[in-house]
């Protein structure tokens, strides 16, 4: 059926015509049930029939300054009219204006970008510049971790995403990760804790030979692995690893950057400059695609004399630089970092109350506006409410409770993310924790003695 260009879709319209002419990700296509979404403002976003949504994930994890922003869309427009298109080898205006605000946010001498559509290809050149400036070609990642959905990107990730593009490219190794609550190497977790997450990461390097090894790639915070924070010294650490045995550290803050943590990357917590940082998502909160590599000034004077050989039609592509440059302006002008690092305390609070109350919640994690509760049968075994790579009833309810009453939220495994974009007011996040704790009533009758 051809819609007529002035018909106004019913929600069952867009639907059926979504469904039988795109293909989605991560699902087999029958399975699919999408939210036939018309608009967004701020935290919320409205379906066809009108219901409004608290957008708790800020749609995957991207719209940090919220949606609808006025500003933001007039600079896209006022670009399209400029100047929509030239080549990656052009100089544009906008290229100019976007590099110094850039560099005044990224740590250290991260100030020479190259930029990309999207995280995935963003972690893709980086360890391309990696491997060309150390001419090795070995890349140490941690196991929950995910990276993107290409072939490169795909390898790098941990988690079981990877596993249906095996045995994807080579000499890529993975390393546990500080994850306090289930700790590989402590059952006291980080209490007291002596790092050995760290120690194994230095006998991984002995094994693998230090010579071979280009760089270690990170989440600074791990995101849709279990929202894991490093403990305090362990990013200090790995770049006294890293600077010990002549190897590149990376941190992938494609989620974790532009104030979703409380500070404009999460690095900035522990005072760690990288040699090279990866992000997308919250650089243009999603109004457009943009990625891009943030390099030290040693990796680029390197490739000032010899050549990189990499590119994309799309690098430094006008209309999503545009994007870029008035959602940098408008996380300043508003002061959203800040305002996630305030709300974080609230926020931080909250989880603590639920887990008070709720003996399903076996552990919270957050940074700024970045958590996470973990849910589980026994507070003691500590076993998990879904299996590994897998889900539950307890679960299955919970999600559906959740978008009954009117939140959109990432659920994965065990795991319900609290990730609302950093425009929410306190009382709107007060507002969306009371649909949360209603919500746990559910898993709380999966909890065994």
């Amino acid at each position: 059926m051809v819609m007529n260009a002035g018909h106004k879709m019913t929600a069952a319209e867009m639907v059926a015509q979504c469904k039988k002419h795109t293909f989605w990700t991560w699902s087999a296509q029958g399975a699919v049930d999408p939210v036939p979404v018309v608009r967004a403002e701020g935290i919320y976003f409205w379906d066809a029939d009108g219901k409004r949504y608290i957008d708790m994930n800020s749609q995957a994890m991207c719209s940090n300054i919220g949606h609808g922003n006025r500003r933001v869309i007039e600079a896209i427009k006022q670009q399209a009219e400029e100047l929509a298109y030239v080549g990656p080898g052009m100089a544009t205006r906008i290229r100019a204006e976007i590099g110094p605000l850039l560099a005044a946010h990224t740590p250290g001498d991260l100030n020479t970008f190259l930029f990309t559509l999207s995280g995935a290809e963003a972690n893709e050149n980086a360890i391309k510049l990696a491997r060309a400036f150390t001419g090795r070609h070995k890349i140490i990642t941690r196991y929950r971790s995910y990276h993107g959905a290409s072939a490169g990107a795909g390898t790098l990730t941990g988690d079981p995403r990877r596993w249906a593009c095996e045995p994807g490219i080579p000499g890529v190794v993975r390393a546990f990760d500080p994850y306090g609550y289930r700790c590989t190497f402590s059952r006291d977790g980080c209490r007291d804790c002596p790092m050995y997450c760290l120690s194994h990461i230095e006998e991984i390097i002995q094994l693998e030979g230090p010579k071979n090894i280009a760089a270690v790639l990170i989440e600074s915070i791990t995101g849709a692995n279990g929202l894991i924070v490093p403990p305090d010294g362990y990013l200090k650490g790995l770049r006294e690893l890293c600077d010990k045995y002549g190897i590149l550290l990376i941190c992938d803050e494609v989620m974790s950057g532009f104030g979703r943590s409380g500070t404009w990357f999460a690095v900035d917590h522990w005072g760690v400059v990288p040699d090279i940082i990866t992000m997308a998502k919250g650089f243009t909160s999603a109004y457009l695609p943009l990625g891009c590599v943030a390099m030290s000034g040693r990796i680029a004077a390197h490739f000032g004399r010899h050549v990189f050989s990499g590119g994309l039609t799309y690098n430094s592509h006008p209309m999503c630089l545009a994007a870029a440059v008035a959602n940098l302006r408008v996380l300043e002008d508003d002061d959203l970092v800040g305002n996630s690092r305030r709300l974080g305390v609230v926020m931080s609070d909250l989880h603590r109350e639920l887990m008070g109350r709720h003996p399903s919640v076996g552990d919270v994690r957050s940074l700024g506006l970045f958590g996470v509760i973990e849910l589980v049968k026994n507070r003691v075994s500590r076993e998990p409410l879904a299996p590994f790579n897998g889900t539950s009833p307890g679960m299955v309810r919970l999600g559906s409770f959740l978008k009954e009453n009117g939140m959109a939220a990432f659920l994965r495994w065990n795991y319900l993310f609290t990730i609302p974009p950093l425009c929410i007011t306190e009382k709107q996040l007060r507002e969306a924790f009371t649909i949360i704790d209603r919500g746990l009533e559910i898993t709380d009758q999966a909890v065994s003695d």
